[in-house]
Formats: C-alpha cells, sequence, structure tokens
C-alpha cells in the first residue's frame, strides 16, 4: 500500500476516543517536527521520506502526511499526484516559505504552532503581529449598507436618508 493511502486509511478509519487519542499523539509529533524545522532555521526539507521520518520521529506514512499538510507552505507545491506516489525511498527537496506556513497555521487555526518560541529569529515578533493582523482584517465580513444617518456614500454631504436614501 502506497504511504498516503496508508495515511488516509489511517485518518479515515479512526473514530471517537481512538481518533481523538491518535490524532492528538499525531498532533505532538507534528508540533515537534516545526520546532526541529523552524529551530534549524532551514527552509529547505531534504532527504529520503524513511530519513525525515527518522529525523522527526514520525512514520513513514505519517511524513507522508506531514509533507501533504505542509505542501501549500512550500515555493514549489508538490501535485496530488506527487504526494499519492511518495514512497519510502522517495527524495523530497521541497524549499518551505515561511511567511506562507505562518499564515497557513493562522488558516487553521493553529495557535499552538504560530505561537512556538522557535518563529524567533525567522519572521520578527513585530512583523509576525502585523502579518496576524492583515489576516484578521482579510478575513472581516465587510458590509456595503449604508445607515440611515450615516453620510451618503455620493458624497453630498446630506446624511443617506436625506440624499440618496430618499424614496
Amino acid at each position: 500500500m502506497a504511504l498516503y493511502q496508508d495515511w488516509k486509511s489511517k485518518y479515515e478509519q479512526k473514530s471517537g476516543e481512538a481518533s481523538d487519542e491518535y490524532f492528538a499523539q499525531y498532533l505532538e509529533k507534528e508540533t515537534e517536527a516545526y520546532k526541529i524545522i523552524l529551530a534549524e532555521k532551514q527552509a529547505i526539507l531534504t532527504g529520503t521520506v524513511a530519513e525525515l521520518a527518522q529525523k522527526f520521529s514520525l512514520t513513514e506514512s505519517e511524513t507522508v502526511g506531514f509533507l501533504d499538510g505542509i505542501n501549500d507552505s512550500l515555493e514549489n507545491p508538490m501535485s496530488d499526484e506527487a504526494i499519492e506516489a511518495i514512497e519510502t525511498d522517495t527524495q523530497i527537496d521541497s524549499k518551505i516559505d515561511f511567511k506562507k506556513l505562518f499564515v497557513n497555521m493562522l488558516a487553521v487555526p493553529a495557535d499552538w504552532l504560530y505561537n512556538l518560541k522557535e518563529w524567533d529569529g525567522i519572521i520578527e515578533p513585530a512583523e509576525r503581529e502585523e502579518i496576524i493582523r492583515e489576516y484578521k482584517l482579510s478575513k472581516m465580513a465587510v458590509s456595503n449598507k449604508v445607515g440611515r444617518n450615516e453620510p451618503c456614500p455620493c458624497g453630498s454631504g446630506k446624511k443617506y436618508k436625506n440624499c440618496c436614501g430618499k424614496e
């Protein structure tokens, strides 16, 4: 069975308490993998799947799941077909875009990951705060509705109810 299919079957077959326990353990391993990547300040993921699994203390199928999860944060993301074709001896040479990774962690939301102290020295705290602010602004709902007592958007200076909102 291909590693991705093995990962997917573990992901889909787990239910209830067993699932919660499995994914809690996986998330701990994933967090440790991110700590290693960020602590090394190396944006390059390189090695065979077996080597990366050993480095990050993951199983080979978990490593493929990790690669699938980080894929959108790579400078050159892998195609779905390429991820599905990954085997134990597949050589991985991928460059991580740390800003994309940070934003993707915000989108999950994975506060346990985007608040890691290992981000220090990769993205300065002030820049991280700005990225967080911009991300939150991008997710805000905006209404085009004008209140009756607000200035009219036509620029007349009148209240909306006495201008374009007059019926």
